[in-house]
């Protein structure tokens, strides 16, 4: 019986060594350099993952924000500003009631002597119509499928005039306008006024009023010598 339980104890000796020398080993392992490495890159990796599911959570909150902000007051209100802004800037079509405006050159056949110039049209008498059509209300107007800025020039070269710059008109001229089409109208039929003037020397004047007229974008180039954004 004794030697029986002095071969358990043996073992368990024999299996306590073997454990504790089993642990040392693992424990000295775990100290070296190629070890420590891979239990620091595992860290890392742990961590990078949760700060990726992290960021992929805030990638899906803000798109679900950016997908929401179509429908939001505030940028309704910034498209109504950016479309109000673009047909300021006459840089989009524009359609609705208004007038078509003929002019062309007199038919007046000159007597001997007579000055041919009196009876043809120049920039200033465009520009007399112009004046007239825009201080009726004109909301938007063109000329020859050219659209009209605050700041186009139209000035004579010879027979034709020029406007936004590089655009050659010839006559007949017409001059399609948006607004009130009987104001307009009136504008320039009044007694007195610039259609009366010219067809004093020929000159031919036609108004029309027309249900839905349409205004072309301006295809010129816009740009600004002196102006610059206060600030």
């Amino acid at each position: 019986m004794k030697g029986f339980q002095w071969a358990l104890a043996l073992v368990g000796l024999v299996l306590g060594i073997m454990l504790a020398f089993q642990f040392r080993v693992t424990r000295e392992i775990n100290k070296t350099e190629p070890v420590q490495r891979a239990q620091r890159m595992s860290a890392e990796v742990s961590q990078l993952k949760k700060e990726r599911d992290y960021l992929q959570a805030s990638v899906s909150e803000l798109r679900a924000t950016l997908d929401q902000l179509p429908a939001g007051p505030r940028d309704t209100e910034l498209k109504e500003e950016l479309e109000m802004a673009r047909i300021l800037a006459g840089v989009t079509e524009l359609s609705g009631p208004g007038v078509e405006v003929t002019l062309n050159d007199s038919n007046i056949t000159l007597k001997p002597g007579e000055n041919p110039n009196l009876y043809v049209l120049h920039d200033e008498d465009v520009l007399r119509v112009l004046n007239e059509i825009r201080a009726a209300g004109a909301e938007a107007i063109s000329i020859n499928g050219q659209r009209l800025l605050a700041s186009t020039e139209i000035r004579c070269t010879g027979p034709t005039i020029v406007l936004n710059k590089n655009k050659r008109l010839a006559p007949p001229y017409v001059i399609t306008a948006i607004g009130n089409p009987d104001t307009l109208e009136g504008s320039i039929k009044m007694k007195g006024g610039v259609a009366e003037t010219l067809q004093f020397w020929g000159i031919q004047v036609g108004v029309k009023k027309i249900p839905q007229v349409t205004v072309p974008p301006y295809s010129g180039g816009i740009s600004f010598d002196y102006a610059k954004a206060a600030g």
